[in-house]
């Protein structure tokens, strides 16, 4: 019985040690060729970038524990960055939010059902508010209160600068001719955190440069995967 090719992605920060273990792991679970792969390259073939044509196209991956920003060009990433500030860490600001505010402890799912339901990441783009329930932090009894989006945007507004600042870097790191494509092209962000109410609307007004969500963010590594991991077999054959 033939053993399967895997292909993994992997943060762009993702060491050499670290990227040995996950290799070595994927073989012990049965994997024929492994092959490994940076997320934000394999995202945006995923939502439909072509990454192999000699311009530059620039995607923001915000998943769950790690946010990714590269550009690529010819096939490759030119310029990137990985921050621990993704979905996740958006979920803890708003129970800290919470917590310092209203003296109210939630947990990690209910704060990110706060944000799927009622989140945003610009103040005054969304008027909703949910009643939130938890555990109060004095008298230890059930508490309930109401949050609006506006709180949740200002909850979260630190981390969120944090990434369009690391953003930032990526293009002022650059090359003028890719710099040029992307001014042209616009800047794909995928990743669960691209359903975030305003986020394209905030890295567009800091960075100057239409910033466009792709249309299945939510699933752009899953096809990215597939698609080149096909690419890769197709190689290894003509080889």
């Amino acid at each position: 019985m033939s053993k399967p090719n895997i292909l993994i992605c992997a943060p762009t920060n993702t060491t050499d040690i670290e990227r040995k273990a996950i290799r070595q792991a994927a073989e012990k679970s049965g994997g024929g060729n492994v092959y490994l792969e940076e997320e934000p390259k394999v995202a945006a073939i995923g939502a439909g970038l072509d990454i192999f044509e000699p311009c530059g196209n620039m995607v923001i991956d915000i998943g769950g524990g790690t946010s990714d920003i590269a550009v690529l060009s010819l096939g490759d990433i030119v310029v990137s960055s990985s921050l621990r500030s993704a979905g996740d860490r958006l979920n803890q600001d708003i129970a800290a939010y919470v917590k310092k505010k209203y003296g109210l402890l939630i947990g990690e799912h209910t704060a990110e059902t706060i944000k799927i339901e009622i989140g945003s990441s610009v103040v005054g783009n969304r008027q909703k508010e949910t009643q939130v329930r938890g555990r109060d932090v004095v008298t230890g009894l059930p508490k309930t209160i109401t949050l609006t989006s506006d709180e949740t945007a200002e909850a979260m507004n630190d981390t969120i600068d944090s990434m369009i600042a690391s953003a930032h870097d990526v293009l002022s790191e650059t090359p003028p001719e890719l710099a040029s494509d992307i001014i042209d092209r616009g800047i794909v962000i995928t990743g669960g955190g691209a359903l975030l109410d305003g986020i394209s609307q905030r890295f567009s007004e800091v960075l100057t440069v239409p910033v466009m969500v792709a249309e299945t963010p939510l699933d752009d590594v899953a096809v990215g995967s597939g698609k080149l991991l096909e690419h890769i077999e197709e190689l290894s054959k003509e080889k």
